[in-house]
């Protein structure tokens, strides 16, 4: 009867081991398809597009400002017809145009510019935060799979021994007690097999979330991508590339150029005009002239303002110093977490051999009688314990690189060579910078067309 437990449980035991080795030889889903459906079916980035969108139109209101305003009036006017008076009506037609104002205009341009160029890098953190997040539902997918196809050999296992231990107990070879702590353990693995489903629901209600499909058959990862070569070099590409410290320089220079703006204020502008006015009999009148004009004095509405502009200035130059030292903080972290991650793999894998041997020999010393079942059966949770734990140091490992990756500011489609087609921020830019009478983006008739979907549904 020793022999056949020994066989059994020896089986089942292989099986555990080898099986978040084994599985994904037939899985289908890469990588690679999970962060291009989160890329296409991403909410947030459409949202985020949509506001850049936004914004590059603040460029074209700001072009506007420089080109004539033409506008019409039209009017009638009523007298006492006691006094010979009568109904007099007129038509107006006016231009008016910017001629001078000291660059107050141009320099709100330029800040236009520059807060465009601040949202699109804002546009590529967001895009980053989306293809993280799906990274690590893919592979939180694969580690609560591989536990739970863990949990399910070990309640096989612990059913074995059960059976091997009533049979034993039957014929006078084991206690009661070796029976009861047997259905102690089967229950005990039951309901971590229970706690194993839960959490791999909720990793598939992840995955769904953010890529829209349901998680099927997913594939072993390939290779993590390159990073840096040490800590240094990684922080100094984060400094240069994250789109977070780019947007924030940005932000800074969309301050500085607050502040003269708040001063031009000051100065006087010189403007053009032109009018015709025709009246209902037949006479007209045609005005040409120039005008120039600016405070005196307000106050003190225009010196605040400038003052509140610098003090923005200043806000928003130390909020570039919290995102330089944060992003570096981050990238410090993310590898600190790869290196753990890396050392406990290596660790993991020592664990495993030595709870292997360990249980070989516990069931080896359980025939001649120096063993008792609990003994075997602590020893193989230890073997259970290991396994996990290699199969979450091996999945940290790999979310520990794309969180590197993700912290330099490299997590983009184009980084990664995901073999997409991206959004090309510069398109509509350009569609509108020289501020058009009329313009329809193709992303807003694509948005259109979903909502109209989503209200048929």
């Amino acid at each position: 009867m020793r022999s056949v437990l020994k066989r059994n449980t020896g089986l089942l035991a292989a099986a555990v081991i080898s099986l978040s080795f084994t599985a994904p030889a037939s899985w289908a889903q890469s990588l690679t398809d999970t962060m291009i459906a989160a890329y296409n079916s991403s909410g947030l980035i459409d949202q985020n597009r949509a506001l850049l969108r936004a914004t590059d139109e603040d460029v074209a209101q700001a072009v506007a400002s420089l080109r004539p305003i033409l506008s019409w009036a039209a009017g009638s006017t009523y007298a006492d017809p006691a006094r010979g008076d009568d109904i007099n009506s007129a038509v107006t037609l006016s231009a008016e145009v910017l001629l001078f104002d000291f660059g107050r205009s141009q320099l709100s341009i330029d800040a236009a510019k520059e807060t465009v160029l601040a949202t699109r890098e804002l546009l590529k953190s967001v895009e980053q935060d989306v293809l993280l997040r799906a990274v690590t539902a893919f592979f939180n997918v694969r580690r609560e799979t591989a536990f739970l196809g863990l949990r399910e050999n070990n309640v096989r296992l612990i059913t074995q021994q059960l059976r091997a231990a009533r049979d034993r107990f039957e014929v006078g070879e084991v206690t009661r007690t070796d029976v009861s702590i047997a259905e102690a353990r089967l229950a005990a693995a039951r309901s971590g097999l229970a706690a194993a489903q839960g959490s791999l629901a909720r990793a598939i209600e992840e995955y769904r979330s953010v890529t829209g499909n349901t998680p099927r058959q997913l594939q072993s990862p390939p290779a993590p991508p390159a990073t840096a070569a040490n800590l240094p070099a990684a922080k100094a590409v984060a400094s240069d590339r994250h789109p977070d410290v780019l947007r924030a320089q940005r932000d800074v220079t969309v301050a500085e150029l607050a502040i003269l703006i708040s001063r031009g204020a000051m100065r006087p502008r010189l403007t053009g005009n032109a009018g015709f006015t025709v009246d209902d009999d037949g006479d007209d009148e045609t005005t040409i002239g120039l005008a120039i004009g600016g405070p005196i004095y307000q106050g003190g509405a225009i010196t605040s303002a400038v003052r509140q502009a610098q003090a923005r200035r200043d806000a928003s130059r130390g909020a570039l110093l919290t995102t330089q030292r944060t992003v570096e903080q981050n990238v410090g972290n993310a590898w600190a977490n790869l290196s753990v991650a890396s050392a406990s793999v290596q660790a993991s894998e020592q664990e495993v051999r030595a709870a292997r041997l360990a249980l070989r020999g516990a069931r080896e010393e359980f025939d001649v009688g120096a063993r008792t079942t609990l003994d075997v059966l602590d020893l193989e949770q230890e073997l259970l314990d290991a396994e996990t734990s290699r199969v979450s140091a091996q999945i940290d490992r790999n979310l520990a690189v794309y969180q590197l990756l993700s912290s330099m500011g490299l997590l983009t489609v184009e980084h990664l060579g995901l073999g997409i087609a991206t959004y090309d921020p510069a398109a509509y830019y350009k569609a509108v910078e020289g501020a058009p009478t009329s313009f329809v983006s193709p992303q807003g008739k694509k948005l259109d067309r979903v909502l109209r979907r989503i209200g048929q549904n």
